[in-house]
């Protein structure tokens, strides 16, 4: 893919450093925090890649819900 072309960006960029965090907090959970060599994730199954993913989406989910149970604020 060329530079430039990237579509999905965060509605909200200053949330990029908390959600990398969250990506690598959710990659310690399902265990593959060891394949990551310095940030680079080519070593890394797309079926290991799809857990982080689908894990961070299920958490966010979670706290959705609870803030609409409780109407509190959702904590990432």
């Amino acid at each position: 893919m060329g530079t430039g072309q990237k579509r999905n960006g965060l509605v909200i960029p200053e949330a990029s450093q908390a959600m990398y965090n969250f990506k690598y907090e959710m990659a310690n959970e399902v265990g593959i925090t060891n394949q990551i060599q310095g940030g680079y994730w080519g070593h890394i199954s797309s079926r290991d890649c799809g857990a982080v993913g689908g894990h961070m989406v299920k958490r966010m989910i979670e706290a959705y819900e609870q803030s609409l149970a409780g109407q509190q604020k959702p904590q990432f």
